[in-house]
């Protein structure tokens, strides 16, 4: 017979584990799942057993939140880069808040700005290949309701912040993507290439970007 354990008198209740709130649980799900999908590189083969597993709860826990295998997926790619994006923006607005812009900072802003969004999409490198590569249908509508907006809604950020200074950025939507597909590239290298310092190739980056890529060529200066 086993013993009923009794607390003595006085003595404190031991604390009950705190229930998730419901944002928390999907959060904690989307994470579930995107560890799943990338274990098996295939939205297909990925099961929403295998997922509920890796989160260790129930499948119905899932399908409280979540109404197909199909929304799960597109939300585990969408999450992190639509998180990024919310921190960045936010940080933007509020970048000359107390004290102007100055070069040096402008520079360690941007150097911030790159390692975030290589982080972000190194982590959801394998989805997104699935999902912008995949169905035509599916990657038309990510890239469109998700990749694009992000971008703009980047863009717009750094419009203000040029409007700010007198500066008219004439295609800072153009800006946005190119920092955008930097980062992706990077975050291929940090996640492919082994050799890969991102620490350095971040600095150089980052400093390209602000102050240009290439430097103004001076017919005189050629050499013969």
């Amino acid at each position: 017979m086993s013993e009923q354990v009794v607390n003595p008198p006085g003595a404190e209740e031991p604390p009950r584990p705190r229930r998730l709130t419901a944002e928390a649980r999907k959060r904690s799900i989307l994470k579930a799942a995107r560890q799943a999908f990338t274990e098996t590189g295939d939205m297909n083969g990925t099961t929403i057993k295998a997922i509920a597993e890796r989160g260790g709860i129930s499948e119905g826990v899932i399908y409280r939140h979540f109404e197909s295998k199909d929304q799960l997926f597109y939300e585990a790619v969408v999450e992190p880069l639509r998180d990024a994006v919310d921190e960045l923006v936010a940080a933007t607005e509020v970048i000359d808040l107390e004290e102007p812009l100055t070069p040096e900072r402008q520079i360690q802003t941007m150097n911030g700005l790159y390692r975030q969004l290589i982080s972000t999409l190194e982590e959801v490198l394998p989805l997104l290949g699935l999902v912008l590569f995949g169905d035509p249908k599916v990657g038309r509508k990510f890239y469109r309701k998700h990749f694009s907006v992000a971008m703009d809604r980047l863009a717009d950020a750094w419009r203000d912040v040029e409007d700010r200074y007198g500066f008219e950025f004439e295609s800072p939507d153009l800006s946005a993507r190119a920092v955008m597909g930097i980062a992706l590239i990077l975050a291929m290298e940090s996640r492919h290439n082994d050799l890969f310092n991102r620490d350095r190739a971040v600095t150089l980056i980052t400093e390209s970007t602000i102050k240009g890529f290439f430097p103004v060529l001076e017919p005189s200066r050629r050499r013969r």
